[in-house]
């Protein structure tokens, strides 16, 4: 156990990292400030690592996977001492050097050759070392007289290729890449990866953030940092092989299993019953007020039956033939 631990490099003990979210947005110090005074700025904290552990050995090259927002950049950045973690300790036991993002530590106005002071002594090198360093930087980069330029005018590809220059030609015995293991041309990443392949022989330790399987040439152990948490740490083929299974089958799985459950309070068969509304169609017809809408009884009347018979008037019409009237008429 003890020679074990010897040989590690980097100590990662329950490192757990929280932010404040705002719920409003805050651009600048003095919006901060102003909300601050006014009460006006709602905010709570969000976890981004939660109670992370593991060690790296010496000559070891480990890969952190996981998808975007995991936070594996988050503890590239707490190991490399950037960040402070909220609790739990990152220790490194060696010199370290982190290539975190093309440009960082450089200054846009300063020439390449000066970023390359600038960027050494930043990483903690003396100037003796850097001199001895700089020719060796000067021919990786291939970037000829352009290291008498600001940084500012170079493309990306040609950051990469200072940046890249720098990392690998420095004596350091750590090393942090984030995901820029794909920047350059073609030419100049075949000569990224035999530089790699040529450093991990004499027994450079790497840390690596990446999502592509590029990372399987150098390492044999991976990470897989999921919500915040280690969810795997092993054998990097079969770390691999459940990440992407998780990566892809979950897209198509949810569609397929989320609408079932959500199917059956769909069909409602029991709040069928009450949306026929059985009971409230009887009250709907309304049998009992029916019958007095058709009014049948005050249809006889308006019939008016017994009434037509008076207006024949026949009994009058008898006494209008004076039939009797004629019989005194026989005295003659």
């Amino acid at each position: 156990m003890e020679d074990s631990r010897k040989d590690v490099v980097l100590e990662v003990r329950d490192v757990t990292m929280k932010f404040n979210k705002y719920e409003v947005g805050v651009n600048s110090l003095k919006e901060l400030v102003v909300r601050a005074f006014k009460k006006n700025l709602k905010k709570r904290k969000f976890e981004c690592l939660k109670g992370v552990s593991f060690d790296v050995h010496r000559g070891e090259a480990v890969a952190l996977i996981g998808r975007n927002g995991a936070g594996k950049s988050t503890l590239l950045k707490i190991v490399s001492g950037i960040l402070k973690p909220t609790s739990g300790y990152a220790k490194r036991y060696g010199r370290i050097t982190p290539l975190l993002r093309l440009g960082a530590g450089f200054d846009g106005n300063a020439t390449g050759l000066e970023n390359i002071y600038l960027n050494a002594a930043i990483l903690g090198y003396t100037k003796k070392e850097i001199d001895e360093k700089v020719p060796q930087i000067l021919e990786f980069s291939e970037l000829g007289d352009f290291i008498y330029s600001p940084i500012k005018t170079y493309s990306s590809g040609m950051l990469a290729r200072l940046g890249f220059s720098i990392a690998v030609n420095m004596d350091s015995e750590i090393l942090l890449i984030d995901e820029i293991l794909a920047v350059g041309d073609i030419a100049f990443n075949k000569k990224c990866h035999e530089k790699l392949a040529e450093l991990q022989k004499k027994g450079l330790t790497f840390l690596i953030v990446s999502h592509g399987e590029a990372v399987k040439r150098y390492c044999k152990r991976a990470i897989w940092i999921d919500g915040g948490v280690v969810r795997e740490d092993g054998d990097i083929s079969v770390v691999f092989k459940h990440y992407t299974e998780a990566m892809t089958k979950p897209k198509s799985a949810p569609v397929a299993t989320s609408p079932a459950p959500a199917a059956k309070p769909a069909t409602v068969a029991p709040a069928a019953k009450p949306s026929t509304t059985a009971p409230a169609a009887k009250p709907s017809t309304t049998a009992p007020a029916a019958k007095p809408a058709t009014a049948a009884p005050a249809a006889k009347p308006a019939t008016a039956a017994p009434a037509a018979k008076p207006t024949t008037a026949t009994p009058a019409a008898k006494p209008a033939t004076a039939a009797p009237v004629t019989k005194p008429a026989d005295n003659k």
